[in-house]
C-alpha cells in the first residue's frame, strides 16, 4: 500500500528501506544535502549496512520531506526548523493518553474500512 505525504505530491513507495539515491530522487535534493541534514537534525538517523551504506526508513523519508517543506516552502532557518520539530515532538509526548488512544482507534477504524 502506498502512502501519500503532505509535503510531497506523489505516492511514497511502500518499502522498508531506501538508499540515499532513492531518497535524493524522491525528495528532489542532492545527496550532500541529505548528509548535511543528518548532521544538523539528529532525528534523521539512517541505519547503516555492514558496508556503510545508508538505509533510510520511511519515517526518515517523511521527516526529510517535512524538513524540506519547512526550509524551502515556509522559509524557516535551520534553527527555526529544529525548534519547530522539537515543539511538535514535545507536544506529541505531552498528548494525554486518552487522546492517543482515540487517535489510534480512529486510525484502526480507517484501516478496517479500507479492508472492507
Amino acid at each position: 500500500m502506498m502512502q501519500k505525504n503532505q509535503s510531497y505530491d506523489k505516492e511514497l513507495p511502500d518499502k522498508l528501506y531506501f538508499k540515499i539515491g532513492e531518497v535524493s530522487e524522491i525528495a528532489g535534493l542532492p545527496a550532500h544535502v541529505l548528509r548535511f541534514w543528518e548532521s544538523e537534525f539528529k532525528m534523521i538517523n539512517p541505519k547503516r549496512t555492514p558496508s556503510g551504506q545508508r538505509q533510510y526508513r520511511k519515517q526518515d523519508l517523511e521527516l526529510i520531506l517535512n524538513i524540506k517543506y519547512l526550509l524551502y516552502d515556509k522559509k524557516f532557518t535551520i534553527q527555526g526548523a529544529k525548534r519547530h520539530l522539537r515543539y511538535l515532538s514535545k507536544a506529541d509526548r505531552e498528548m494525554p493518553l486518552r487522546e492517543k488512544i482515540d487517535d489510534i482507534r480512529r486510525e484502526l477504524k480507517k484501516i478496517r474500512s479500507l479492508l472492507d
